[in-house]
């Protein structure tokens, strides 16, 4: 590799595609997780081969060259990340069970700042923050990887069918044709665009139904939430499969099997380019609050249409950089 400036400056040129490729490898995976070690994978891979990179082409197209590599390499078990509306009916309340799947199963939450550079540009950063939403992830899902990896190299980093072709060692025809296959496979999911309708950043009425969104959890009120959800709003709970539908079935669940998240705290975080928040409940253990959820929310037409509550959080918190105990409030007034 020759002296240590070298391998510095080498490094340096390398990590300042990280957030990039990280974008590119979560759309391909649909896993925060296995993105990041897959974009990982690929910037050693690139540092241990650099001497044998000719430059015929640009280094971020070489690098995108090894991710989806990667990616394909990964994605070649077969395994699919959907959400629970993917794989299963909506459950009536009456019926409810908390039955968890594997992690593996479930399309994953990811922080905006790992996965969406910082572009002076408002329609790039658009597009960029449309591809990353939860119903476009898990419409991606539905592709074959090389399909997948053409609609989002094309139709998300704009680039041209030949450049597509030559990274894909293929031809543009067949190029063309991968993209027009994926393009029908995602005019049959009609709910790819539900939650297209938050702007950015948030208009004033969304920034208010947020705000009557966080005093109706918080005082946990029932009559106030439904008024701020679509009457076909979904409600999700990864990793349990359980999904429900409708402003009754959701608010029954949470004063029965949810009441323990009563006094809850919520903080708000930026993931898949929607509106989110940490879940925080009361820990009558040790008091304060502890984890409990990162939420992400859905709207459309000044409502919430999806609320999607992911539960895991020692993987989730670390994440996102979130605490893992909120003190109690000294001065709270009940």
């Amino acid at each position: 590799m020759g002296n240590g400036t070298a391998t510095t400056d080498l490094e340096a040129a390398l990590e300042k595609h990280r957030v990039e490729l990280t974008g590119y490898c979560y759309r391909m995976l649909g896993s925060s997780f296995e993105a990041e070690d897959a974009v990982q994978d690929t910037l050693v891979r690139a540092w241990r081969s650099f001497d044998k990179f000719e430059g015929r082409s640009s280094v971020r197209s070489w690098l995108y060259r090894i991710a989806t590599n990667v990616c394909l390499d990964m994605l070649s078990a077969g395994n699919r990340r959907a959400r629970p509306m993917d794989l299963s009916e909506a459950t009536p309340l009456a019926r409810a069970a908390l039955s968890p799947r594997p992690d593996h199963t479930w399309l994953e939450p990811m922080p905006d700042a790992r996965v969406l550079p910082a572009t002076a540009d408002p329609a790039e950063a658009a597009v960029a923050k449309e591809s990353v939403r939860l119903a476009f992830m898990a419409a991606l899902q539905q592709l074959p990887p090389k399909q997948r990896a053409v609609l989002i190299l094309r139709e998300v980093l704009a680039w041209k069918a030949a450049e597509v072709a030559e990274l894909l060692g293929t031809s543009v025809a067949s190029v063309n044709s991968a993209l027009q296959r994926a393009r029908a496979t995602l005019a049959e999911r009609a709910d790819t665009g539900a939650d297209a309708a938050v702007s950015d950043p948030l208009d004033e009425e969304q920034q208010k139904l947020l705000e009557r969104y966080v005093a109706a959890f918080e005082g946990y009120d029932m009559t106030a939430l439904t008024a701020l959800l679509h009457e076909d709003a979904v409600m999700t709970m990864p990793p349990f499969d359980l999904w429900l539908r409708g402003p009754a079935d959701i608010t029954g669940f949470m004063t029965t099997i949810g009441s323990a998240c009563a006094g809850s705290r919520l903080r708000p975080v930026r993931v898949n380019g929607l509106p989110g928040f940490a879940h925080y409940k009361p820990d009558p253990e040790s008091g304060g609050f502890a984890p409990w959820a990162v939420q992400v929310l859905e709207i459309s037409d000044g409502r919430i249409t999806g609320f999607h509550c992911f539960l895991d959080t020692k993987r989730w918190f670390p994440l996102f950089g979130l605490p893992l105990h909120l003190e109690a409030e000294a001065d709270q007034v009940e």
